[in-house]
């Protein structure tokens, strides 16, 4: 996917927003600093447990302006419906969407529907952009993460991923695995208040989960990151779910968590304002910040080994946002 972003939509669409491969822009208004996100989801199936294609399509979004440290202000939506889906499966997508927006403050203001036939599409795909404003004195970016800084996480790895796959191959754990998909703009809120000017990077690990997004926090900071394995929370029940499907929960899709660089200093801080939220109450330090001229990341292992988490290969889980 990299590849192919870089080698046809980069290389055609060049200007500077794009080469700087963050997952929303910022522009300068009248008013501040604005940010701009758009978010595709094509998720299989539509309804899973924790959430909807529809709720999803809002938390996406939203999530995505928020790691640049905006307020989210407003979403567009837009639909592709196939021909014969069933009228209750969409209000019930709208619904959940609408239910989604209100809770978060942002109204969907403009968006647009179109058809197409039978066998075209697979239900709906929904395409939502949101734009946010950055707060002054607020400075987040992939880039700026610097030797000795912290990486924090929100929570527990692989919830999402993990239930979206159960519900699609109708797997049966013991224990019922829920999305985790949520809205993070508060939680981003609350963690700038408990430590301004310290936080140097916000990012949701979604497709290809913290391994991808810690690579690519490596490569555009010209750093490398040491995690430790034994403090990486997750679910009892995710951890026996990945290891009988043969997967890496570091490469697992997330949908409601966030991976933070910030200060060493602002650690102590940052993670009691996190625990005090609900999205953030399993907040743990997972790894800090080196120098590295080849930009790795590496992993401490629970057996005292080291091994390197590399790019993810592929898709290791399709449709899964």
């Amino acid at each position: 996917m990299h590849r192919l972003i870089e080698q046809i939509f980069i290389k055609h669409f060049d200007n500077n927003w794009l080469r700087q491969a963050n997952d929303q822009a910022m522009f300068a208004s009248a008013n501040g600093r604005m940010v701009i996100s758009t978010d595709a989801h094509v998720i299989t199936p539509l309804f899973f447990p924790g959430g909807d294609i529809g709720s999803l399509a809002v938390h996406g979004t939203l999530n995505d302006v928020a790691m640049a440290g905006a307020k989210p202000l407003y979403l567009s939506a837009a639909f592709i419906l196939e021909a014969g889906l069933p009228i209750a499966d969409l209000e019930r997508i709208v619904i959940s969407m609408a239910a989604a927006a209100k809770l978060a403050g942002t109204p969907i203001i403009t968006g647009d529907t179109k058809v197409v036939e039978r066998g075209k599409g697979d239900g709906v795909y929904i395409t939502t952009t949101g734009i946010g404003v950055v707060p002054d004195g607020v400075n987040i970016a992939a880039d700026l993460a610097k030797p000795g800084d912290a990486v924090i996480i929100s929570g527990s790895i692989g919830d999402h991923g993990i239930a979206v796959m159960a519900s699609r191959e109708n797997l049966q754990f013991g224990t019922s695995i829920v999305s985790d998909s949520a809205a993070l703009h508060e939680l981003v809120a609350v963690m700038l208040a408990a430590a301004p000017g310290q936080i140097h990077c916000l990012r949701d690990p979604t497709r290809g989960g913290v391994a991808a997004v810690l690579n690519e926090l490596a490569q555009q900071s010209a750093i490398g990151i040491q995690l430790i394995e034994t403090a990486i929370p997750i679910k009892p029940e995710v951890s026996a779910a990945c290891e009988l499907l043969g997967l890496d929960p570091l490469y697992v899709a997330n949908e409601g968590k966030l991976l933070c660089i910030c200060q060493a200093a602002a650690v102590e801080n940052l993670l009691k304002a996190m625990r005090a939220h609900p999205l953030g109450r399993d907040a743990m330090q997972i790894g800090t910040v080196q120098a590295d001229p080849y930009h790795l990341v590496q992993m401490q292992t629970g057996f005292g080994g080291r091994r390197i988490v590399d790019v993810p290969v592929g898709e290791l889980l399709p449709r899964i946002c």
